[in-house]
């Protein structure tokens, strides 16, 4: 009974969209420009965007020196974007901007391809050429237009560009700290602190440069414990100085005061 159920529900939907589908397949070859032009505008304006496209992408090279063709390029464009098509998309208003250079939606279209390329950047685990992209296309955005209304979404973007990139760069550091490459780790905590010097994490990196110092000194040969400890010390004082109201402090203290007596105990040592 159930079977029989769906197999008359897909008859009946399968009835109801042949005539759409007739329909559709007709204006494609439609040779009157006009009216297909029409047809994907409608499309376009219920929101069903692969037809759309379609339409759009088959009128292209017939209409590309016509007055209609700025506003098709335009909804073209879109097209793409809605349908979450971002590399094409981008691409596509990019292209549109080079163009229609004084078209009065060349500023929102070159806005839309940097947030193109924002969107289709992966999560900061994975490889962030893409962030960078975004990043470059949104500051040349905001440069150029620095008096526009979509400056602060711009800059929202910008921030979260940022905000990738550092924590791509923080897990970096934290794997050499947790492998054990505690040179490597600090090299790589130094460069996320130089980079990112207004990070809610900063205390963090500079904490975690103290802790892969003393770690690296710890485990050094005897000759070289002295000068890496001294090295720890520094860092420390970085810390305190830089970061008085940091919650890492009482731990990094506690580091301190490890690495001092252990510069004590080697001096004593040599005495």
């Amino acid at each position: 009974m159930l079977r029989r159920f769906h197999v008359l529900l897909y008859l009946l939907l399968s009835f109801t969209l042949l005539p759409s589908c007739g329909q559709y397949e007709k204006i494609r070859k439609s040779t009157d420009v006009n009216y297909k032009l029409t047809k994907a505008n409608e499309y376009f304006d219920k929101k069903e965007y692969s037809h759309a496209n379609e339409l759009y992408r088959e009128l292209i090279p017939i209409m590309k020196s016509t007055r209609n063709f700025e506003a098709l390029f335009y909804r073209y464009s879109y097209t793409f974007y809605y349908l979450k098509d971002y590399v094409e998309a981008s691409y596509s208003f990019k292209n549109f901007t080079e163009y229609f250079p004084a078209s009065k939606d060349a500023e929102e279209c070159e806005f839309m391809s940097a947030v193109c390329l924002f969107k289709y950047a992966p999560k900061y685990t994975l490889d962030q050429t893409n962030s960078i992209k975004a990043l470059e296309a949104l500051q040349s955005y905001v440069n150029r237009y620095p008096r526009s209304a979509r400056i602060a979404e711009a800059n929202g973007y910008i921030d979260a560009s940022h905000k990738k990139l550092e924590m791509k760069a923080a897990d970096a550091a934290k794997l050499y700290y947790n492998i054990s490459q505690y040179k490597a780790a600090t090299v790589a905590y130094k460069s996320v602190l130089r980079d990112y010097p207004e990070s809610p994490s900063s205390d963090l990196y500079q904490y975690m440069i103290m802790k892969s110092m003393f770690r690296y000194a710890k485990a050094s040969v005897a000759e070289k414990q002295e000068e890496r400890y001294a090295n720890t010390i520094s860092a420390y004082r970085e810390l305190k100085d830089n970061y008085p109201q940091s919650k890492l402090l009482a731990d990094g203290g506690k580091i301190n005061s490890e690495a001092t007596n252990n510069v004590k105990k080697i001096r004593d040592e040599h005495k």
